[in-house]
């Protein structure tokens, strides 16, 4: 197909024969299935609307991205087909529109919307010898039929930004807590001195003074503990110490998780049904540290769960990862929620400190797995780990015929 033929086709118009037109139709269909044929091959998603926002193409790149049939999405709205889409927003500007956005289905993605008008430009005569003529500027009546949209998956380098910027979030939050910790410990080494001093004293009381104060004492005591424990262990979950690596069945840690929130079960009324895969190999994992991020996994189920919720952990395994599944009957969380989950201190409960799943995902990275969370909005919640059993730290491939060179 010569460039430029639909321009020649239009300027011609006017002195086509009926015997020409089949022929023209043909050249047309030749020249839009060789387009189509270029289009499904880019990378990008390409999608073409009309004025009304309604699908009038799109390449097998879109469709992937958003999960969509070619038969079932023509002719439909773009924001019908792609929910919570704000076409409005996107198609307000006179010219081209660049946005990023993030999509949940069919993956968790993050995607580049490049946006341009379609204008057709009107034509005002044809000449005699087939140039178009002058335009008037009066007469000029350019009309926007639709829009093209180019899409863009910038998930890689989205994600490498969000991780850049959580290490340094992580690092302040560190420095943060070290110097918290060690501005509180001062005050609590103090208290307990003074404690043992308060006690000297009593012994020189008269027996009734004796025991209400020591009774005091032994409360003062016992919260100063709790407190020195807490930073210790805040201080842990920011700043883990390196895994303490041997051969473990995961399946017996996730039973022992259960039983320790057992009290707390029984009393909402939850149901937990566990699914655990018998022949797991052995992990090299930390125990106690992941023992700590299934205690926050669980703990964050039950509280959105509150009573009478259906907790349902599955252990399984592919060809590389070991994958233990936490699917929980509560609220689910809006797909604006679950984009902040893992900054440090956001929280949806009224007493969260928004540092639970952040500490499970670094307990996770630390042993080399990952961790993904599905959810909408009163729909309940899947968090699932992915752990890694097999440790390849390099990949052979396979050797090439080339002769080492001088060899004949």
């Amino acid at each position: 197909m010569k460039a430029g033929f639909l321009e020649k086709l239009i300027e011609r118009l006017g002195r086509i024969g009926p015997e020409e037109v089949q022929n023209y139709f043909l050249r047309l269909a030749q020249e839009k299935g060789f387009l189509e044929t270029v289009f499904n091959a880019i990378q990008e998603g390409i999608i073409v609307t009309d004025a009304k926002g309604r699908i009038t193409y799109l390449n097998g790149a879109a469709c992937e991205l958003f999960g969509l049939e070619t038969s079932d999405a023509i002719g439909k709205r773009l924001d019908e087909r792609v929910r919570g889409l704000d076409w409005q927003s996107l198609t307000q500007s006179a010219g081209p529109v660049s946005r990023d956005m993030e999509i949940f289905y069919p993956a968790n993605r993050f995607i580049n919307f490049y946006i341009v008008p379609l204008i057709i430009e009107s034509r005002d005569s044809v000449a005699g010898d087939g140039a178009p003529g002058p335009r008037s500027a009066t007469a000029a009546t350019d009309e926007q039929v639709g829009h093209a949209m180019i899409l863009r998956d910038i998930t890689e380098s989205r994600r490498s930004a969000q991780e850049t910027i959580e290490s340094e979030r992580m690092n302040a939050l560190t420095l943060l807590a070290a110097g918290v910790a060690h501005e509180i410990g001062n005050p609590l080494n103090s208290l307990h001195i003074h404690l043992q001093l308060m006690e000297r004293k009593v012994r020189e009381l008269d027996d009734n003074s004796k025991a209400e104060l020591q009774d005091s004492i032994d409360v003062a005591r016992s919260e100063i503990a709790r407190l020195d424990s807490i930073v210790t262990q805040f201080l842990r979950a920011i700043r883990p110490s390196r895994p303490q690596l041997h051969p473990e069945n995961l399946n017996v840690i996730v039973e022992e998780a259960v039983r320790f929130f057992g009290p707390e079960i029984r009393d909402r009324d939850v149901v937990v049904e566990q699914e655990l895969r018998s022949d797991l190999p052995l992990l090299q994992i930390d125990r106690d540290q992941m023992k700590q991020a299934f205690y926050n996994v669980i703990k964050n189920s039950l509280e959105a769960m509150k009573r009478r919720g259906i907790l349902r952990i599955h252990t399984d395994m592919d060809d590389k990862h070991v994958l233990i599944s936490f699917i929980d009957s509560g609220g689910g969380m809006s797909s604006e929620d679950l984009s902040r989950v893992f900054e440090p201190y956001f929280t949806t409960k009224p007493s969260g400190t928004g540092l639970g799943l952040l500490i499970v995902r670094r307990i996770v990275r630390e042993h080399g797995g990952e961790l993904s969370i599905e959810s909408s909005q009163g729909q309940g919640l899947t968090l699932t780990i992915r752990l890694p059993y097999i440790d390849k730290r390099v990949r052979m491939l396979e050797a090439g015929n080339t002769k080492a060179e001088g060899e004949s």
